[in-house]
């Protein structure tokens, strides 16, 4: 083509409004899905699950049994009649623990078997002659890191505050037994008396030093994510360069190889079949650099190799099924549905009942967060199959099932219908007829 042509191009308002209109919907989209998932947790808050273990053996005063431990309960349960936010779910220390283990919660406040007995003690009078300084009541508020390090924050701060909250309104009933005594209290004895409770924070289920405090699985899901998506590019590519319908520039070289009259639906199995061998070594590699080279904390290494390789294959698999369909924007689509979307309804960073509704519903759908579960299910919960395992390899397979039969599908009625990926009579590849393809160009001549 004449070098003075060159700057007609950029006259074009074809060129600029097309692809501005494109560049704007891309930006508004992502900015809208990545900001507005993120942007308001603590208000879109709703049901974070949270346990509330009451081991208290309850203990005798004045006359009567009491257990304190009840109280707090029943207190907490009342409260959150009024404000959803957290979802206080009573439960067994074992049941707890079990829960914990599974990402089924994201903290627990636990108040001991002793609890209602320090209490007492406090506000019973001390004889002087003992000179020992009464145990203070402990409630040990258990975080959660695997589940997510800011579900797991959001649920320390609530049970924090619940507990403080109980230590005030038993330090209010303290004070009143104490001036009922009729015993001057000094100032520091009242101040004990008014907050009598420790708080204490422990993790509940520890994960390895080595695991980005409990966001390794996410990164790792996503890398699966975006090495499908990448490679699904590479392999359509690959394909239709070795078909012969793309040039392939090496600096100043262009090679093209002959075009080949293939069948749509031939080009994506042979796309497909080639993306199952690259994921393969994808998948072992994405496992080497992070568990052997960067000593990632993972066990499971078997599970884990097979979950990565059918990651990306599943992925790839989608991936090339929209490009099949929909041509150059199955890429923009691709982006959109495993990146742009599933990245703020993945639940990984920002928990699923903090996100707003959109994304919630997202979320029942979005690869991203069912295989951010089964990889926390492998790497923090012992590839436990109820915690997230089970439902991420089944929504892999259906995801896979569909890819298949929606990208055939469309395909066989591209072919049925005429619509051919061949060069018309007299043009190459799309080009007007009048300008052919020069014969070097097609046998490997520099461009």
């Amino acid at each position: 083509m004449p070098q003075s042509t060159h700057p007609s191009v950029l006259l074009r308002p074809r060129l600029w409004i097309g692809t501005g209109l494109i560049a704007a919907v891309v930006s508004m989209l992502f900015a809208l899905l990545y900001v507005g998932g993120n942007v308001n947790p603590k208000g879109n808050l709703r049901d974070l699950p949270v346990a509330l273990v009451n081991t208290d053996a309850g203990a005798d005063a004045g006359g009567r049994h009491v257990n304190m431990g009840e109280q707090i309960v029943a207190g907490l349960q009342k409260a959150a009649q009024g404000d959803k936010s957290i979802d206080w779910q009573v439960v067994s220390r074992e049941e707890a623990d079990k829960r914990l283990g599974r990402g089924k919660l994201f903290g627990a406040l636990v108040i001991p078997r002793d609890f209602s007995a320090t209490v007492t003690a406090l506000g019973a009078p001390q004889p002087a002659a003992q000179g020992k300084a009464a145990t203070p009541p402990t409630l040990t508020v258990l975080t959660n890191q695997s589940a997510g390090s800011i579900g797991s924050s959001m649920a320390s701060q609530a049970a924090q505050k619940a507990a403080h909250a109980a230590s005030a309104q038993l330090g209010q009933e303290l004070l009143k037994q104490a001036a009922a005594q009729k015993a001057p209290l000094p100032t520091a004895a009242q101040l004990k008396l008014a907050d009598p409770v420790t708080v204490t924070v422990a993790d509940g289920h520890p994960v390895g030093s080595r695991s980005a405090m409990g966001l390794s699985a996410f990164y790792y899901a996503l890398v699966l994510v975006v090495c499908g998506m990448l490679g699904a590019n590479l392999v359509n590519s690959q394909v239709d360069t070795a078909l012969g319908y793309l040039h392939t520039d090496y600096g100043p070289v262009r090679k093209r190889e002959p075009v080949q009259h293939t069948s749509r639906v031939r080009t994506l199995a042979i796309g497909m079949a080639l993306m199952l061998g690259m994921s393969l070594v994808m998948g072992t590699l994405v496992e080497v650099a992070t568990v052997k080279i960067l000593d990632m904390d993972a066990s499971h290494l078997g599970l884990l190799w097979l979950y990565s390789v059918a990651t990306i294959a599943v992925v790839g698999i989608g991936s090339l099924a929209l490009f099949a369909a929909f041509g150059t924007p199955g890429m923009l689509l691709a982006t959109i549905v495993f990146v742009a979307m599933a990245v703020p309804s993945s639940g990984a960073t920002v928990p699923l009942q903090a996100l707003p509704g959109f994304f919630r519903a997202l979320s029942e759908f979005e690869p991203l967060r069912q295989i951010t579960e089964g990889m926390r299910a492998i790497l923090y919960y012992g590839a436990q199959a109820d915690a997230g395992l089970s439902r991420a390899w089944a929504s892999m397979g259906v995801a896979l099932v569909a890819a298949l039969v929606f990208g055939f599908a469309v395909t066989r009625l591209y072919d049925r219908r005429g619509l051919h990926r061949v060069p018309r009579p007299g043009a190459e590849d799309g080009a007007p007829a009048e300008t052919p393809e020069p014969p070097a160009a097609a046998a490997g001549a520099t461009a």
